[in-house]
């Protein structure tokens, strides 16, 4: 019987927090667009084409080196192959 006094202010609480988050998530626009995401799965995105980085270093941070390790050009790579 003791037990009933510990039970009911504890899921008292959880309830309260329960509703404070429910309250929070609807302020905050979570269940505005509820469409949407359901169908980005389905729709096909276009690949944008890879770009060309250029990295340059300083003199004074690779040593001294020659201009030929100045500039690095590096592309990223497909990870698969496409058509």
């Amino acid at each position: 019987m003791n037990i009933i006094f510990v039970s009911i202010p504890i899921s008292l609480i959880l309830l309260g927090i329960g509703v404070a988050i429910f309250f929070w998530a609807v302020r905050s626009g979570q269940f505005d667009d509820l469409d949407t995401p359901a169908y980005s799965i389905l729709m096909d995105e276009e690949d944008k084409p890879r770009q060309v980085r250029q990295r340059t270093t300083d003199a004074s941070e690779s040593g001294g080196a020659d201009d030929a390790s100045d500039t690095r050009e590096t592309t990223d790579r497909q990870e698969h192959d496409g058509s």
